[in-house]
């Protein structure tokens, strides 16, 4: 990589310039029915069909934009020794064993003799535990450092808004490491132009109270952010962005529509499970949810010149975009059969992924709503045709890129899960 390529991301539809991926490797492999839950998977996938799936993914975007993997970001910064030492201490912030000392000396020291591809590998892999006391020998870790099983849904530990990557403070301890990993990827790249954003801790109060990750953050346009209030991400934590919004002390008015999600069944984890946007005039939505809320309020928090100037309930999320002037269409996530809403919106039937305006990736097992795109003016074209050029992709203006899914949604989530945007075209709107 040698282009400089500048963080700007200022809506979630801008045509695509830039995105970080992660193939599934061993990490995923590295997990028993005992251990699953706990690596936050409601079960165990196949690796072998779930990496043949994802190369779906990776080889449409990759002939569509320009594609970076975690892997070789993170291999290219441990390459130098001062940045490889930075790195593992800041995993040692947060994973205390690894300083630990053992008859051979502290992982730690152990890590930091491996080469810059090996210690990327290990670093996502896993480091097996050596059984040299009986502590050891009577736990039931398998690892004295555990594998990042979630690190192919990059989107979650780090997030692009507009110039700035917002560093995503995890729900689960699981999760930390790729949040470190993300941060050091852009502090120390040099071909990445933007800085960092980590949100200060409260005192007295637990990094599990201030979470917010980026399937619940979403970029509608420059001045407006959405973002999901669930089991993921707190309003302790949005507190504490729309704080730095006040301290910037902008002239130009930003907003922050908040939507609060169930925190139960699994399938709401993030508001990008219930809730994405496809083009200037369109969105994909779970209607029982978003059309009508109920109990789970949007909230319009409104800031400008370094004040709040109010915080209101709206009646549902997309009337609120309304006020601001996006006025949005809904798809309906499994048409409009409540039976199959529930079935599809379970296998991250509402999760898309924008390469351009109008121009998604979906999975294609979810048969009711890709009908729903294709009655919205969606072309449905599938993955392979476009990887094995016998479709010609610039001959349609709209439309779903199907990707084969049934193992990956197994994993929870979809194709916005599993893409973290560096760089979109500007929209006009």
């Amino acid at each position: 990589m040698e282009k400089v390529i500048e963080v700007n991301v200022q809506s979630e539809i801008g045509k695509l310039n830039g995105v970080i991926i992660h193939t599934p490797g061993e990490e995923v492999e590295n997990m028993t029915p005992e251990n699953a839950e706990r690596a936050l998977y409601s079960d165990i996938i196949n690796l072998s069909i779930a990496r043949e799936e994802y190369k779906q993914i990776k080889g449409v975007l990759s002939k569509l934009t320009k594609t970076f993997e975690v892997k070789d970001l993170l291999c290219n910064i441990l390459k130098d020794e001062k940045i490889k030492a930075e790195v593992l201490n800041r995993i040692e912030k947060i994973e205390p064993f690894i300083g630990e000392e053992a008859p051979k000396g502290s992982l730690k020291e152990q890590l930091m003799e491996e080469d810059a591809e090996n210690l990327s590998r290990i670093l996502i892999e896993g480091v097996e535990m050596v059984k040299d006391n009986l502590t050891k020998y009577l736990s039931k870790d398998w690892f004295a450092m555990r594998p990042m099983h979630n690190l192919l849904f990059t989107r979650d530990a780090s997030m692009s808004i507009n110039n700035e990557v917002l560093i995503g403070r995890m729900a689960n301890a699981i999760r930390d490491r790729e949040s470190v990993i993300m941060r050091s990827i852009f502090d120390f790249t040099p071909e990445f132009k933007t800085s960092t954003l980590s949100l200060p801790a409260t005192p007295g109060a637990t990094s599990r109270i201030q979470t917010i990750e980026g399937g619940d953050v979403l970029v509608a346009r420059e001045d407006i952010l959405v973002i999901g209030n669930g089991a993921r991400t707190s309003t302790q934590a949005i507190d504490l962005l729309m704080y730095e919004f006040i301290r910037r002390k902008s002239e130009k008015t930003q907003h922050i529509i908040v939507q609060q999600l169930p925190h139960s069944p699994e399938s709401f984890i993030h508001l990008d499970m219930v809730f994405t946007l496809l083009d200037r005039d369109k969105c994909m939505v779970f209607e029982p949810l978003i059309m009508n809320p109920g109990s789970y309020q949007t909230v319009h928090i409104k800031i400008q010149n370094g004040k709040l100037l109010g915080i209101r309930s709206e009646k549902n999320l997309l009337s609120a975009l309304k006020k601001l002037g996006m006025e949005l269409e809904p798809v309906l996530c499994g048409g409009s059969d409540e039976w199959n809403q529930e079935r599809e919106q379970w296998h991250s039937g509402a999760n898309f992924f924008c390469v351009g305006p109008g121009q998604v990736l979906g999975y294609a097992r979810n048969n009711y709503t890709m009908e729903a795109m294709n009655n919205a003016g969606f072309e449905i074209i599938k993955a392979n045709d476009i990887i094995d050029g016998s479709t010609d992709i610039s001959r349609y203006q709209k439309y779903v890129i199907t990707i084969d899914g049934s193992e990956l949604p197994r994993g929870g989530g979809g194709a916005r899960c599993m893409t973290m945007p560096i760089n979109r075209t500007n929209i006009e709107w």
